[in-house]
């Protein structure tokens, strides 16, 4: 049975190669949902799982930067402040890191290993396969922020980027149903052949007494903080979706489902991921409402939006006024799951992961012990000890000039609101990786935001370039007689 939904990625995946580029931005988005599925059989890797998405991400790869246009591509932003060369300095200095000081350092230095089979409070630092694997990972990410950057510089890319957010969360919300059908109807045979990693699943997880919800993914944590990044695609860049079906009626329908299945996973950094999209949500409804720009794209559905939330809150204060006990389960999850977290055996070794990260960062006098050199909590903590305060510092400075970037005036209003919900899609899952982060590498769907706030500056950029250099108002370059009489005078 395994035999099949491989073939079938590999014929997609070689389709999306040779035939329109287009074709892997919907793979790439559809195969999120899927990462406890191994495209290639472990017992031909020695062990090790290869998820459909990096694999996606290799394609686009090849197929953006793999020729001359995409070398110049490469090398020009690379070279360029404004635009990849603080994040190419990254990579420069984690590949420095990993190569040298798990051997400098070697049994000098306590950490977690990232491959951690039983509870461990430390080990010697020592070189191991998984600063191979890991630093692997995170150049693909990195590289894959250079081919978001070149092919969504075109607006027919990002509108089919647009369209396949809808394709991958609609999968997120289908997978996440079959699994907690699972409890009450038997869909082993469906579900075990996309459940194939070597890496320990927790798929029958109990909390308060229910199934945790974890879909196609390895664990509930991470079913949870991928429907954060879907729900914060899809509500913060609908207003640059262009397919009014879409827009209008897709984008609620699949919002209200993205909750109902964070909820369900009871995961507690979704829930603060949630509660941080809601704080991010009504910030910017606010900023819409009270912005006095022309951009008709900021002011679209503001009422429907207003009208329901009011309800929603409506009807919460009604069921409080009239019996509250309806709501004592869901103030005795939000307290189990979050409010008295810190009091759990999984919290204290979470956070001992952590400690030992930023001790291992002081222990080398802030060199760091390499990529895959220690397993945190924390997607700071391990980036920094990683990759050294030198890294962590390129790395957050990039991030700091992504979010601050802005584009020219007289930009269209697709391209604002593209770049608007980049930026806000942005903030909840680096809050999650915050509170769950156990390696530096920084993920496709980062990876993907990063490229297209390129993309679409650099788009934009080149379009006001255009209109200096070729204005279509032809009164602009020959003023009529009698203006010219005018200027003369």
């Amino acid at each position: 049975m395994e035999a099949i939904p491989i073939a079938l990625f590999w014929g997609l995946t070689l389709l999306g190669l040779f035939g329109k580029s287009h074709a892997l931005l919907y793979l790439f988005f559809g195969t999120m949902p899927f990462g406890a599925f191994a495209v290639v059989p472990p017992a031909l890797t020695g062990g090790l799982t290869l998820t459909p998405t990096p694999m996606v991400v290799l394609f686009i790869i090849m197929r953006s930067l793999c020729s001359w246009g995409g070398l110049k591509f490469f090398a020009a932003a690379a070279y360029s402040r404004k635009r990849l060369l603080l994040l190419f300095l990254f990579w420069l200095v984690a590949i420095t890191t990993t190569i040298f000081m798990p051997r400098f350092f070697a049994g000098e230095i306590t950490i977690i290993p990232v491959r951690l089979e039983i509870a461990s409070f430390g080990e010697p630092l020592k070189p191991t396969t998984q600063n191979f694997s890991q630093l692997a990972y995170l150049t693909i990410s990195i590289f894959a922020v250079f081919a978001f950057a070149r092919l969504l510089r075109d607006p027919v890319q990002r509108r089919h980027a647009l369209s396949a957010m809808y394709l991958g969360a609609a999968l997120t919300v289908f997978t996440g149903l079959l699994d907690f059908l699972s409890q009450y109807v038997a869909l082993d045979g469906l579900l075990s052949p996309f459940r194939t990693a070597t890496y320990a699943l927790m798929t029958e997880a109990q909390a308060l007494g229910g199934k945790r919800v974890v879909g196609l993914m390895p664990e509930a944590s991470a079913y949870g903080g991928l429907c954060i990044s879907f729900l914060c695609l899809i509500y913060f860049l609908r207003h640059a979706m262009t397919e009014n079906w879409l827009r209008e009626f897709a984008s609620p329908a699949l919002v209200a489902l993205l909750v109902l299945f964070i909820w369900l996973s009871t995961s507690s950094g979704s829930y603060v991921g949630l509660a941080v999209f809601g704080l991010i949500a009504t910030m910017e409804w606010t900023w819409r409402k009270n912005s006095k720009s022309a951009d008709t794209f900021a002011h679209r559905r503001l009422g429907f939006e207003f009208w329901t939330a009011f309800s929603a809150v409506l009807g919460l204060s009604l069921i409080i006024l009239l019996s509250p006990s309806l709501l004592d389960p869901i103030v005795e999850k939000v307290n189990e799951m979050v409010f008295n977290k810190t009091q759990t055996s999984s919290y204290e070794e979470r956070s001992m992961w952590t400690a030992v990260g930023w001790q291992a960062l002081a222990d080398t006098w802030g060199l760091g012990v390499g990529i895959g050199g220690t397993r945190t909590s924390n997607f700071a903590a391990a980036v920094f000890s990683n990759t050294g305060v030198a890294g962590g510092m390129l790395y957050f400075a990039f991030v700091l000039q992504t979010l601050l970037s802005r584009l020219p005036a007289g930009s269209d209003g697709l391209s604002r609101a593209m770049l608007r919900g980049v930026h806000l899609a942005y903030i909840p899952a680096f809050v999650v990786g915050l509170l769950a982060g156990t390696t530096a590498d920084f993920g496709s769907y980062n990876a993907f935001l990063y490229g297209a706030s390129l993309a679409v500056t650099i788009s934009a950029a080149k379009q006001g370039n255009r209109h200096v250099e070729n204005p279509g108002n032809a009164t602009a370059i020959n003023p009529p007689f009698n203006l010219r009489y005018r200027l003369q005078k």
